[in-house]
Parts: structure tokens; sequence; C-alpha cells
């Protein structure tokens, strides 16, 4: 019984103290991802978006659940261009931030690179998101419009291809039916200068482009048109509101919120 209680005491004292040891392996983990994550702000603020990335990757290796490394990371990936790689960084943070503007701000953040991989859909959900935990955001608000604006542009060039391409089958099968048409009648007329009328046709064939011919003497030759001052006054207008919506399109285009802040720890 004595020798039982003193092999319990020694196993308790033995997880003691392997417990003991793998929170000190805890602890030393998450200093080495803070100091990882300083080294990659250091990187982000000389616009050394690779090699912060680099960082914050290997502070998440300490530290799977560091907020400000997975943010971090995510507004290095964006700088890079690498904005598929860049969302799923600002998801996390969105699902796992506990207050609502730093929720607000993961939700912009995608919203921007929604709009840079054309994902229209995808970025107004986002920015909607975004106003749910901040209302009062008038940039995210303003980024909502014009993803909004292109998205019912998208849908509608959509629409327009579809239905260009269910006019083009239709002239297809229409000139199927016709080409067919046009080789059963000339079947036919084989057939029939098989049977000894080929030299009337062949005579009305003559018959027919000397008409051609002569209809086209007598056509009037086209002259070269000119323009009225009129003319000329609407095609200038028209080229210039065509300038003022390209214009206008591009100025939308830059007016995507820039809400890339870092998470600092100092």
């Amino acid at each position: 019984m004595k020798t039982l209680l003193n092999t319990l005491i020694f196993l308790g004292m033995f997880l003691a103290g392997l417990e003991i040891v793998a929170q000190k392996d805890s602890i030393a983990m998450q200093r080495s991802a803070r100091k990882l994550v300083r080294e990659g702000n250091a990187l982000y603020e000389r616009q050394k978006f690779t090699d912060a990335s680099v960082a914050y990757k290997k502070a998440l290796n300490n530290s799977a659940y560091y907020d400000k490394a997975s943010y971090n990371l995510g507004n290095a990936l964006y700088q890079d261009k690498n904005y598929q790689e860049a969302i799923p960084q600002y998801e996390l943070t969105a699902k796992t931030a506990t207050d609502k503007f730093t929720k607000a701000e993961a939700y912009h953040n995608i919203g921007n690179a929604m709009m840079e991989t054309k994902n229209y859909q995808g970025a107004v959900d986002a920015y909607k998101n975004s106003l749910r935990n901040n209302p009062n955001d008038d940039e995210t608000r303003y980024n909502l419009a014009v993803a909004q604006k292109m998205l019912d542009k998208q849908n509608q060039d959509n629409k327009d291809n579809k239905d260009n391409k269910d006019n083009k089958d239709k002239k297809d099968k229409k000139d199927q039916n016709q080409d067919k048409k046009e080789g059963e009648d000339k079947d036919k007329k084989d057939d029939k200068n098989k049977d000894g009328e080929g030299d009337k046709d062949k005579k009305d064939q003559n018959q027919d482009k000397k008409e051609d011919e002569k209809n086209d003497k007598q056509k009037p030759k086209p002259q070269q048109g000119k323009m009225s001052p009129e003319q000329i006054k609407q095609l200038l207008e028209s080229l210039q509101n065509e300038e003022k919506k390209t214009q206008q399109k591009m100025n939308a285009q830059k007016a995507k919120g820039d809400k890339l802040k870092q998470e600092k720890d100092w």
C-alpha cells in the first residue's frame, strides 16, 4: 500500500513538472511571436512587404491564434498585391476580434481586396458587414456605393453577352438552314441541267450578267459627304461627354478606401 502511494506521489510530481515545462515553452513561444511581429512591423514601415510577410508567418508558427500577426500579414500580402492570400487573414481577424471597430476594419479591407480581384458581389457583402459593425464610417459607405455600381455594370455586361450569344446562335441556325436549302436547290438545278436544259440556264445567266453590268454602269458614283457646322458641334460634344464618363469611372476606381492599419505590439 505504501509503495502504491509513493508511486502515485511520484507520478503527480512528474506530471506537474511536465505542465510547468509546457507553460514555459508556451510563454517562450509567445515572446518569440511578439518579437517577430515587431520585426515584421519594422520591415512593413520600410515597405519591404515580402520580408514582412515572412516575419508574420513565423510569428504565427509560434502562436497560431495571434490576431496581430494574422491581421498584419493580411496587410503585407495586400500591399504586395497578393489579394487572394490576404483575404483569409482578414477573415480570421473579423471572426476572432472582440471589438466592433477591429471587425469593421477587417471587413473593410476584405472589401478592398475583393474589389481588386473584381469580385464585386463579395466586396458589396464585405462593406455591408463593415457598416454593421461601424455604421458611421463614411469611407466604407462610399466604397459600398462604388462596389454596387461596379456590380450592376458587371451584371448588365453579362446579360448583354448572353443576349448576344443567343442572337448569334439563332443566326447560325438560320444560316445553316439557308445553306441547306441552297444546297437542295443546287442539286435540283444540277438534275435539271442533266435533262438537257443546261444551255438555257447558261444563256439566262449570261443575260443576267449583262443586265447587272448595265445596272452597275448606271449607278451614280458615291460622293464624299461634308459635315455641317451643327454636325461638327454635336460630334465634339459627344466626344467631350465620353471623356467625362471615362474620367468619372477612373475616379471611382481610385476611390477605394485605404484602411490598412497595422496592429502594433510594442
